[in-house]
């Protein structure tokens, strides 16, 4: 019996730091940078999920769910998680940025490798100098878990996961795979290493 592998992209906060436009629909190559991240992750799951808080329609043109966040608030990633952890019956949930467009082909089966060698309950991703905390392949069952963490008023995700049997999947051989898009300047810097 083949493992079910469920994703949700995350595209739920509030971008500040890109003056507050919605970070999934910002254009990166004439895409929209969710695009990017779908076109990544597709091949590798059964099922897709956006979580997103606002533009639901727009996001919903991608042709997948929109999850919007049980507790209202702009919580953080964590909440965006929990919603998708109830939404599925999968064994296993894949978490991705939406801001990631050069996610690696080959995240899911080296996390999951990872996961079911040493029996653990989930795997986070490394770029090799530093973990990153909302690039996750996880057992749905944690759910109440991670509720009960962020009804503590907990936000770092890296405090949940450090409670949790959990393995860090090395990804140094793609430098570049978590690049992600916070400011207008490193839109364009990553616009113009992909056209090279």
């Amino acid at each position: 019996m083949s493992l079910q592998i469920d994703a949700v992209i995350l595209a739920g906060g509030m971008a500040r730091r890109m003056g507050g436009n919605d970070k999934g629909l910002v254009e990166l190559n004439e895409q929209p940078m969710i695009k990017h991240a779908i076109d990544r992750i597709k091949p590798q799951v059964k099922g897709i999920m956006i979580n997103a808080n606002r533009n639901q329609t727009r996001y919903a043109e991608f042709g997948y769910p929109v999850i919007s966040d049980e507790d209202t608030g702009y919580l953080g990633p964590l909440a965006g998680m929990i919603t998708a952890m109830g939404n599925t019956q999968a064994d296993y949930l894949l978490v991705v940025p939406c801001d990631c467009p050069l996610l690696p082909t080959d995240l899911v089966s080296r996390m999951l490798a990872q996961v079911e060698s040493q029996d653990a309950e989930l795997a986070v991703a490394s770029d090799g100098k530093r973990e990153q905390p909302v690039i996750l392949l996880l057992k749905p069952s944690l759910r109440d878990s991670m509720k009960a963490f962020l009804d503590a008023g907990e936000r770092k995700i890296d405090f949940w996961y450090a409670k949790h049997n959990c393995v860090v999947t090395d990804f140094s051989d793609q430098p570049n795979a978590f690049v992600n898009v916070n400011t207008p300047e490193q839109k364009q810097q990553l616009a113009e290493a992909i056209a090279k």
